[in-house]
């Protein structure tokens, strides 16, 4: 239960050995692949090193754009088949195995880039057939305001005739513009076609020789000429044809929804494929971090030194040379950070690494923060009935859809705090607050059910506070103990006096006194405190070393436990909350009636408490524990591996 043991490899080895190598080493998923760096600055070799460094090249990334592209499509396949209808995997359904062989088998992998191909080309032709229905729409819409005039639109002026079409604002009445026209010359006529609220559509045709004269009075109706040369026919003729193509482009469209309807099977294809894509962008992205000859390729990382056998058995089947070690202490901010748990302290793993990841060569906190974070949870939650739903709710998403990593450290995470929630509600009496007494009530007011408890949050809230800080207090001195730990390995045994174990004495003492065994305890400590600034500071700084001493211990110390006074707060809240919805839904007299204002009530206040509990017991872990010892700033441990979203894959 700590920090996983890195070490660095080095490896020399032949190029034509570079993809194979790489496979092998992605299949152990325990190297991670960095940039090639030089020896410690100052070193004598630096120089020579930097320049080898520099003589050696990139290698292409051709193939990572490819895989990239590769995945975008498959994706982008999946995104089609989902929109047109096609189911998944359900939410809870497990991730099928699949074996790197089989998803890399050539009739495999053609099969699955076929499905991708296929599946964007119908996707094409839809999107292609929904465009030309939409222009063939607008179309039929500019036909529309002609469909009543019996003229060919393609009709053209002649040298002795002019032919318009066009349209006239219809805030003025067709009589005045057409007055207007036959005043400017009788060789002119004026037809309407149609009009709409805004417009009118008129075809104006005159003699060539007052085109002038009749074109200038109907500049004030707003004339403006529509080009119309590009149709053949009449309006009616025209739609007719487009008619007859919006038909065949429905046909169409119909023939190529119902192919990609058919497609709805080839999801799981579509998986493999994006899951391929994405193995071979990992390697691809390790591989351009490589430094290349001619014959020989350069490649540095981290490795569990667990784990070192085991990859050096898979390097030994090539001709190469490899060297491996400890990295020193100036080098543990590049160092990434694993962390190594078991089955009780894994699932904290998600809290750690919601807030930050140990400094490599520190203290791992998920064994110290365990059991004070799940006690914490209960102590807050503190309902059977809410308990015993978590716990449910874990075994059943663990046992329906076994997941990875995260999700299955939050599931695991949950139903151990559903066990501390339901202790602490057997211990206090409650199963969603007092629903139990209320239901016996209603049903036989003369026996009502009351569970046992040993102190309830209503009857015994100081009791409750003073636990709280008491549970508070515990840890904080855990930490200190810690710190003091640490120090000491560190040899730095005076700090660790006059900043840990000094308040010990001072916290002893004022136990000690409060039980009124004695005061001496508290004296000794009380001097202590002084003490620290006058042997620690120099000149003026021991006199005010001493103010700023008891200042910032008293505040920071007695602030933080008070802090967890929230402990009491939150039981306290739930309990209330659950015990008004239960009261609320026995007003009525109805049985029916109180079990459905309580479910609801009793859901709306477990869903809170879940998050504020978790958001309360994640400040008083990452604020007030881990400010005592905790060094973060740790860089996740990422290997090269075979990690995918739709499959497990294995070797």
């Amino acid at each position: 239960m700590a920090i996983v043991k890195m070490k660095r490899l080095g490896l020399l080895a032949m190029r034509e050995d570079r993809e194979a190598i790489l496979h092998a080493l992605q299949g152990l998923g325990c190297v991670e692949i960095s940039e090639p760096t030089l020896g410690p600055q100052g070193d004598e070799d630096a120089a020579p090193a930097e320049q080898l460094l520099a003589s050696l090249s990139s290698p292409d990334t051709r193939a990572l754009a490819d895989a990239q592209a590769r995945h975008h499509d498959a994706q982008r396949a999946m995104e089609v088949l989902r929109h047109d209808g096609a189911k998944g995997r359900g939410f809870l359904s497990p991730k099928p195995g699949a074996r790197r062989d089989e998803l890399y088998a050539p009739q495999a992998m053609a099969q699955q880039d076929k499905a991708v191909a296929d599946v964007l080309e119908a996707d094409r032709q839809v999107t292609a057939l929904l465009a030309q229905q939409e222009k063939l729409a607008a179309q039929r819409a500019s036909l529309a305001p002609w469909l009543g005039l019996d003229v060919p639109l393609c009709t053209a002026s002649t040298p002795d005739m002019l032919v318009q079409f066009g349209t006239l604002t219809a805030g003025r009445p067709l009589e005045e513009a057409t007055r207007a026209v036959q005043n400017a010359s009788e060789l002119a006529c004026l037809t309407q076609a149609s009009a709409s609220r805004e417009l009118r559509y008129c075809l104006l045709v005159c003699h060539s020789s007052v085109q002038d004269a009749v074109l200038e009075a109907l500049r004030g109706f707003g004339w403006a000429r529509m080009d119309l040369s590009g149709w053949n026919g009449t309006a009616r003729e025209s739609d007719r044809a487009l008619c007859a193509q919006q038909a065949q482009v429905r046909a169409d469209l119909e023939q190529a929804r119902a192919r990609l309807a058919g497609m709805h099977g080839q999801m799981d294809a579509l998986c493999r494929a994006s899951d391929r894509a994405l193995l071979d962008i990992h390697l691809q992205e390790s591989r351009a971090l490589l430094r290349d000859t001619r014959q020989v390729f350069l490649l540095q990382g981290w490795v569990p030194a667990g784990r070192w056998e085991e990859v050096q058995a898979a390097l030994a089947k090539y001709p190469c040379a490899w060297e491996v070690a400890d990295p020193p202490e100036s080098e543990y901010p590049q160092v990434p950070v694993q962390l190594k748990n078991n089955w009780f302290t894994r699932p904290l793993n998600m809290v750690t690494e919601m807030y930050s990841l140990p400094a490599y060569g520190t203290v791992d906190p998920n064994p110290l923060m365990a059991p004070f974070f799940i006690l914490f949870y209960g102590v807050m939650m503190a309902d059977m009935g809410y308990g015993l739903l978590m716990m449910l709710a874990s075994v059943f998403v663990l046992k329906k859809a076994r997941p990875k990593a995260g999700m299955h450290n939050f599931f695991m995470l949950l139903g151990l705090c559903g066990i501390s929630t339901f202790l602490m509600g057997a211990v206090t009496g409650g199963f969603f607050g007092d629903f139990l007494t209320q239901l016996t009530t209603l049903v036989n007011p003369g026996a009502p059910l009351v569970l046992p408890a040993l102190f309830t949050p209503l009857n015994d809230t100081m009791m409750i506070l003073i636990g709280a800080m008491c549970l508070g207090l515990v840890q904080i001195v855990t930490g200190m103990a810690i710190s003091v730990v640490r120090k000491l390995k560190a040899g730095q045994f005076r700090d660790a006096f006059w900043e840990e174990i000094t308040w010990w004495v001072v916290f002893a003492g004022i136990g000690l006194a409060a039980l009124g065994v004695t005061n001496l305890a508290l004296y000794a400590g009380a001097a202590l405190v002084v003490a620290g600034p006058v042997f620690t500071g120099k000149g003026v700084g021991r006199v005010t070393g001493v103010f700023a001493s008891l200042y910032n211990h008293i505040t920071g110390y007695f602030g933080d436990i008070l802090s967890y006074s929230r402990l009491m707060a939150l039981m306290l809240a739930g309990s209330v909350i659950a015990q008004v919805f239960n009261t609320l839904g026995a007003i009525p007299g109805n049985v029916i009636v109180f079990l459905v204002i309580s479910a609801a009530g009793n859901m709306l206040n477990f869903a809170l408490n879940l998050l504020g509990c978790y958001v309360h017991d994640l400040r008083l872990q990452c604020l007030e524990y881990f400010g005592k010892f905790y060094e973060d700033g740790g860089r996740p441990f990422r290997p090269l591996d075979l990690s995918a979203k739709y499959y497990d894959i294995s070797k």
